[in-house]
Formats: structure tokens, sequence, C-alpha cells
């Protein structure tokens, strides 16, 4: 019977969270994440409705967040990004394999799981932060998305050579997603300028990349891959049209209101089910000392280049860059599901990743909040 509530229950948490976000002035990814993490402790599990539109909504973010490049302040910042995108990901994968290995004598292919998963730096929450907090339009806003975006890149690379063996449909899926990608970016703009589907309330643009980003998600699950870097990179060329066109600027305003009224809290929702902390609190000591080489080891890898290139934000560039979600539980799981870790140490890695999502979320909103102006290029 509780099983049946599940869709009410989750519907209830979803409008309870956006309360408590206003009044408290946090993100409300956080809230959503440990409202998950409270019904995934105290008996519910994700029905399979919940896994695929969470699995759809962290692609949907992926995407929106490509919309929210600058394409010509990446290609004049690409520097900074990449050094600090780099070092976000390659920092605590050496750090914390090496810890689990010698430290904690955990199998190798278990500690290159852990990591590539505490690697990870999360666009989805991260996008979520920046455009709650209205930073998507500022110059630090961007590099910090950039930056982010090439975490995951060295995140999925790793991932794919390190275990991922490559087959025919590897090939297709990259191939296919390369042809969708071009044939939307130079034919997109003849169909959102095409008056016979301007200003429909069936929203046919939205269904058309909605379709696009499903069939990314098809692709990747036959080619054993993610569909996070064809969205962002389909985003991000869509990004010049959202800004110079006013009825794309008018779709995309309805696509993420779309997107967080509903399908991106059930993304964070879901996420923060996957924590067990019975699990994490009989290997406590384990769960604290994972977190923290989380955390210290993305500061020690970006500090130098956050102080060089966002000297003024670098503690709340460091924060948001130390944030985990999507990539650390993926990996997680293909760990998990292909033999390399056990349930205990999966339990232990998803919960710092989560953990990681709303602690140094917190402190960074409530302490290390930037002032900022809406960049004008």
């Amino acid at each position: 019977m509780h099983e049946q509530a599940l869709p009410l229950i989750v519907a209830g948490v979803i409008f309870l969270s956006s309360l408590i976000s206003i009044r408290l002035g946090l993100s409300v990814a956080i809230i959503e994440i440990t409202f998950g993490a409270i019904l995934g402790n105290i008996g519910f599990h994700p029905q399979e409705w919940m896994i695929y539109l969470a699995n759809f909504g962290g692609i949907l973010l992926t995407y929106l967040a490509g919309t929210e490049i600058d394409a010509k302040l990446f290609k004049s910042e690409f520097k900074a990004s990449f050094f600090i995108g780099f070092f976000s990901f390659f920092t605590p994968f050496i750090i914390v394999l090496l810890f689990t290995y010698y430290i904690f004598h955990w199998e190798l292919k278990a500690s290159l799981i852990a990591g590539i998963a505490l690697s990870t730096t999360s666009l989805a929450v991260v996008y979520s932060v920046l455009v709650e907090t209205g930073l998507t339009k500022t110059f630090l806003g961007k590099i910090i998305m950039t930056s982010t975006f090439i975490t995951d890149m060295g995140t999925a690379l790793a991932l794919s050579i390190l275990f991922i063996k490559p087959t025919k449909y590897t090939l297709i899926f990259l191939i296919v997603s390369t042809i969708v990608i071009i044939l939307v970016y130079r034919f997109s703009l003849f169909l959102l300028r095409n008056k016979t589907m301007s200003n429909k309330v069936i929203e046919p643009e939205i269904k058309l990349i909605f379709a696009i980003l499903i069939l990314f998600i098809f692709l990747a699950k036959l080619g054993e891959q993610h569909a996070i870097l064809p969205a962002f990179i389909l985003g991000m060329l869509m990004s010049k049209h959202f800004k110079e066109e006013r009825k794309t600027v008018i779709i995309s305003r309805k696509l993420r209101t779309i997107s967080y009224a509903f399908i991106t809290p059930v993304f964070f929702i879901v996420g923060g089910m996957k924590v067990s902390l019975t699990l994490i609190i009989s290997a406590f000591a384990m769960f604290v000392i994972l977190f923290a080489l989380k955390i210290l080891s993305k500061f020690l890898g970006i500090w130098l280049f956050v102080t060089k290139y966002l000297k003024e934000n670098r503690m709340y560039t460091s924060l948001l860059m130390s944030t985990g979600l999507t990539f650390g539980t993926i990996s997680s799981l293909f760990g998990l599901q292909s033999g390399f870790i056990n349930q205990t140490q999966y339990s232990i890695l998803v919960g710092v990743v989560i953990a990681s999502a709303v602690i140094p979320t917190f402190v960074a909103q409530r302490w290390y909040m930037p002032k900022y102006e809406e960049d004008k290029t």
C-alpha cells in the first residue's frame, strides 16, 4: 500500500521542498536530496518510472547547462576552465585511488571505481545552484560550468577507458549522436522560426528537444555509454540560438520551468533514496575519511588555479567544484553490478557522493555567496 502512495508522497515532497528552499534561502536540490534520503531509509524504494524520469532529468539538466555556456567566453577562457576542470578530476582520482588501495586494502578495481566516483563534480547540482542564485549569466558562473563539464569529461573517459569494452553499438552511439547534433544545429533555427510552430500550446519545439534527449539516452544504453556528453554539446551549440533569438529565449524559459516543476526534482529525490544509512553507520569511519579525502583533494587540486583566475570567489568555486551526484552514483553502480565493489563499499561511495552534493553546497550558499553583476558580454 505504501508503495502505491509513493507518487503522491513524491509530489508532496517536491512542493514542500520548494517552500523550504524559499524560506531558508537554500538550493532546492539540497532539500530534495535530503528528503530522498529520508524516504529511502524508512522503507521506500524508487519505482521504475522514477528511475527513468530521474535519468532523463539528469540529461535534461546537462542540456540546459550547455545552453548557458558562452562559446566566445569558453574559447577565450579555455585555459582557466581546463586547468580548474582537469585537476578537479585528476587530483581526487589519484589520491582516492592510492588511499583506498594502500590504506584500506581494497582490490585494485574497487580502488579505481572509488577514484572515479569521488573525482566527479555534479553538473546537475552546479547548474541548479547557479540558476537559482542567478549566477548563470555571470563570468563566474560560466567558468564554473565549463570547468565542471571538463571534470565530468575526465570522469567519463576514465570509466570508459579503464572498464567499458567498446562494441559495435558504441560506434553506433557515437556516429548517430554526432549526426543528430549536426542536423539539429543546422536546421534548428528553421524549425524554431517556423510560424506554423510558433505560440502553440502543444509546444512542438520542446517536444522535439525531449525526443532528441531520449534518443541520446537510448543510444547510450546500447553502447554502454552515457548521454551526458552529447546532451551537453548539443546544448552548448544551441546556446547561440537561445541568446540571439527572442522566440528561443522564451522556449528556453519554458523548458527550464517544465524541468524544475517536476522532472529534475525526481532526479534529486531518487539520488537521495540510494543512500543506506545502516551500511554507512556500520563503516562510519571509512565514510568520514573518504568524504574528507574527496573535499580536501578537490581543494588541493584546484586551489592554485581558482586563486589565479577567480581569486575573489575561490572558496565559493572550490566548494561547488567539490559537489558530486550523477557520475559518482553511475560509477558506483557500475562497480557494484560488475562485481568490482561490494554492497557496503557501494553504499559508502554513494553516501559520500550524496553528502558532497549537500554539505559543500550548503556551506557555499550560507557563508560564501558571491556578490555579482550580470555579464553583459
